[in-house]
């Protein structure tokens, strides 16, 4: 079994037990991918430096990060630099051989670069130019799977390798929930999200309410209508996921004892692959009540 692990960046995730516990799964002969955020960290590297993290809403409603040139330095600086280093530094002292990676070597995360995005400003749409961007479209799972056999476990870090129009790569940010789904994807791994929540729950107050699977797409569909704030970009990565051949999903918190092992144990909110609709079988039914 293959476990893609994807560790949040937010400050009220402690990263502490998931690293035990990685090293628990890797004893025990479990091939492990750890991947990770850091959003938290950026921001405030970019406040120590006087600068302004900057957040735009696309048209469709989702905010992101605007990554210009100043902010995509410190992102290589905090990201792959500090971040990626301290966890491979921790996991080295709970005896993993760990090596860690950004998706800029091996080609390990490339897609295009997006240099403009759409956004809305007061309430008018337009365009921001010098973004430094990018959708993963492919993952060297060659390079992940050489390290695994040799018995080494990968760290991974965005940003990713953006192929510009004109020729040639620049490094350019990318969301680390979506990284993690484009690994997993393609590794045919299980993806386990850690977060501060336990799971996703359809009153993002209360805890109780935490949905416990989707199997079907109903239940997928009572998901994403359930999603909220941060939360939505991780189900649109955990669809994303389970498209390019993920085993499945589960979205689980950080803060517990052994939480990797919990998770896939039936802890957190677990989608399955059953979770998607076909296609094929939505086109029929369309037919069918056209006719």
């Amino acid at each position: 079994m293959t476990v893609v692990v994807k560790i949040g960046g937010a400050r009220a995730v402690d990263p502490e037990g998931a690293l035990a516990d990685v090293a628990s799964l890797v004893e025990d002969g479990e091939d492990v991918v750890l991947t990770h955020g850091g959003s938290t960290a950026v921001d405030e590297t970019l406040e120590d430096l006087g600068q302004e993290p900057t957040y735009v809403e696309t048209p469709g409603g989702v905010v992101g990060r605007f990554t210009d040139e100043d902010t995509m330095d410190v992102f290589k600086m905090v990201m792959p630099g500090k971040l990626n280093t301290d966890l491979v530094e921790s996991l080295q002292n709970e005896g993993v051989n760990a090596v860690g990676l950004s998706g800029t070597d091996g080609k390990l995360l490339e897609g295009k670069r997006k240099s403009a995005v759409r956004a809305k400003v007061d309430g008018k749409k337009k365009i921001l130019r010098g973004d430094h961007s990018g959708k993963i479209e492919s993952v060297n799972a060659d390079l992940l799977e050489t390290m695994l056999e040799g018995e080494y476990t990968p760290v991974v870090s965005v940003p990713m390798l953006g192929a510009e129009k004109g020729g040639g790569y620049t490094a350019v940010n990318a969301d680390a929930d979506r990284a993690a789904a484009a690994i997993a994807g393609a590794l045919g791994a299980d993806l386990v999200v850690l977060t501060d929540v336990s799971g996703i729950y359809e009153d993002p107050d209360d805890e109780s309410t935490k949905i416990e699977s989707a199997a079907t797409p109903e239940e997928f569909e009572a998901v994403k209508d359930a999603a909220e704030g941060f939360m939505t970009k991780k189900v649109m990565a955990a669809e994303e996921a389970l498209e390019g051949g993920a085993s499945s999903v589960i979205v689980a918190t950080a803060n517990a004892d052994a939480p990797i092992s919990s998770a896939l144990e039936g802890e957190g909110t677990t989608l399955e692959p059953g979770a998607l609709a076909d296609d094929e079988t939505d086109a029929e039914a369309t037919q069918e009540a056209t006719q």
